[in-house]
Formats: structure tokens, sequence, C-alpha cells
């Protein structure tokens, strides 16, 4: 069971922002902006290069999800969305999630 998995079953405590019968958003432990918020489906997907066409919706779902969240935390002047994909990619959770980062002017490259 991944980390976020404990989350969504209540196991472990987080700073819940949004939830809805499809994902949860919490607020990164970690975070690397001011605002940073984890987008993350209740369907336990290891990675979005593992997502299969049965998960488009879902994946719909979590983007316009992360949108209403920026909305939700004043993100008028702009916000990144990140999703990594494997080691390389700088996946640490092998449970597809969407990083939202704002708050701050990001700057491009990102890594």
């Amino acid at each position: 069971m991944t980390l976020f998995e404990k989350i969504i079953a209540r196991e472990i405590p987080a700073k819940i922002v949004h939830e809805d019968e499809k994902c949860i958003a919490i607020h990164d432990i970690q975070p690397e902006a001011p605002v940073h918020i984890l987008v993350i489906p209740k369907k336990a997907i290891p990675r979005v290069g593992a997502a299969e066409l049965e998960d488009q919706s879902l994946l719909g779902h979590l983007l316009l999800t992360a949108a209403n969240v920026a909305r939700q935390l004043d993100l008028n002047a702009g916000y990144r969305l990140v999703i990594n994909n494997g080691p390389h990619g700088g996946e640490s959770v092998p449970h597809l999630h969407i990083h939202l980062l704002g708050g701050r002017q990001l700057r491009w490259p990102s890594g």
C-alpha cells in the first residue's frame, strides 16, 4: 500500500483541500512553492505512463480538479501543473498524482 493509499484510507493524516468520489487534493509536506498541492486519484495507478484508455475520464477529472483548486486558492496570476513519471522524471511515490505549484513567479526550465 502506497503512502497516498494510506492517506486516502485516513491511516495517515493530511491537510485536505478537496475530496470527491474520484480524487483527493492535499498540501504537500515538502512544498517547493508557497502553494504546493497534490491532486491524487483514489484509483491506484502507478504513474501516468501506466494509465490505460479506461482511465481517460479520470485523468481529465484530475486536471479539472487541479484548476478548480487553483481558483479556490486564488492563484489568478498563474500556476504550474507537474506529473512525474518514473525515477528519472522525479517520481518518488508510485501512485499517479499532479503537483499544483503557485504563489510565486515560477522559473523555466524547472529541472
